[in-house]
């Protein structure tokens, strides 16, 4: 009896998560099909020319406006911005550096360096938990007058 290896296929909503495109920009024939793990794998070291354009100029999904404004999705939510932007929109932002922005930046930054402060006191705690136990000195024993050697 011989096992049959079946592709594992993924839909495209998946398929354009990982490949940080927006899905509604892509092609129609990718957004209506499915892509197995050997497509998306092509698609990842050999870009097609539509994948590079919507890479470089967008339309982005959230995470990836997120990521180039330095801002959490959540902040993007709270500033107004609910759907994909363009590269060039994304640079406009910048530029003009509205202030819901530099609060959000100025949020992420902070929940970054105290992200990195509880990882510190994590490695920490965990490289005294591995350290060796130092050794103990062995107690001697307990002196005994000097006498005849038995009971008194």
């Amino acid at each position: 009896m011989t096992s049959h290896k079946t592709a594992q296929t993924m839909k495209p909503a998946t398929a354009a998560k990982k490949l940080g495109v927006y899905l509604q920009a892509t092609p129609p024939e990718f957004q209506e099909g499915v892509v197995s793990r050997d497509e998306l794998n092509a698609l990842q070291t050999d870009p097609p020319e539509w994948l590079r354009e919507l890479r470089r100029n967008g339309p982005h999904p959230r995470p990836v406006v997120a990521a180039k404004l330095g801002v959490s999705i959540a902040g993007l939510a709270r500033g107004g911005v609910t759907e994909a932007l363009t590269t060039d929109e994304i640079e406009a932002l910048k530029d003009e550096a509205p202030e819901w922005l530099e609060q959000e930046r100025a949020t992420q930054a902070e929940v970054r360096r105290e992200a990195a402060r509880l990882k510190e006191k994590q490695q920490d705690e965990q490289a005294k938990k591995d350290a060796p136990a130092p050794a103990r000195a062995a107690k001697p024993a307990p002196k005994r007058p000097a006498g005849r050697g038995g009971r008194r």
